[in-house]
């Protein structure tokens, strides 16, 4: 069973981060402790774990903040991701190991999913979507790496969303661009395919 701790974590980051209303706003520590069952202490403990991350911000006398991501941090991450990324689609090509099925499965989910209401669930797809690319070169450190941007990769992609009608559409291009390339075995194609995606997300992000 998790620790209120644990628990507190994991809520914070998956579900208040994420939220776009929530982009700069300050922490009801009583409120969400409320919310999801447990004291105050492990919500405080937690805020300073997501502090240690660079999640939310520790104002004195003001209590904590989720810290809107910077456009260098937005820079920066499409930039980790295209470097991870492409380097995932050059192996599993070069090994005959790309999981298009997986992929392709994954890009019927999210087609599935319209509209703001479903947009934290298709932004959870979407994530998995570049996850399984990631997780098929076998390289499990590599996935701890990549699963590390997980939090600020959804609270991007959430916020492009909401940025950018018409961007959910968009992104389901891209995506199929990514998998077509990687199932006619063409690396240059899924690079390009991969770095045309996520320079789409970085305009958008960056326009506001």
């Amino acid at each position: 069973m998790a620790s209120g701790r644990e628990k507190a974590y994991a809520y914070l980051k998956d579900t208040v981060l994420t939220d776009p209303a929530m982009q700069g706003e300050y922490l009801s520590e009583q409120e969400i402790a409320d919310r999801i069952g447990v004291s105050r202490t492990p919500i405080r403990e937690a805020l300073l774990l997501l502090a240690a991350e660079d999640l939310v911000e520790l104002v004195p006398k003001r209590g904590a903040r989720v810290a809107p991501l910077s456009g260098r941090e937005i820079t920066e991450l499409m930039e980790l991701r295209g470097i991870v990324e492409r380097y995932a689609a050059q192996q599993v090509i070069g090994a005959g190991g790309a999981p298009v099925p997986e992929l392709a499965e994954l890009l019927e989910r999210q087609r599935a999913l319209s509209g703001p209401e479903q947009a934290k669930e298709f932004i959870d797809v979407d994530h998995l979507f570049h996850s399984t690319l990631v997780s098929a070169v076998g390289n499990a450190l590599l996935n701890r790496h990549y699963d590390g941007l997980r939090s600020r990769q959804v609270r991007a992609g959430v916020v492009a969303l909401y940025n950018r009608q018409g961007r959910q559409e968009a992104v389901l291009d891209e995506h199929r661009a990514i998998v077509d390339a990687l199932a006619s075995g063409d690396a240059a194609a899924a690079c390009a395919a991969i770095d045309s995606h996520l320079e789409s997300t970085l305009k958008v992000l960056l326009a506001g």
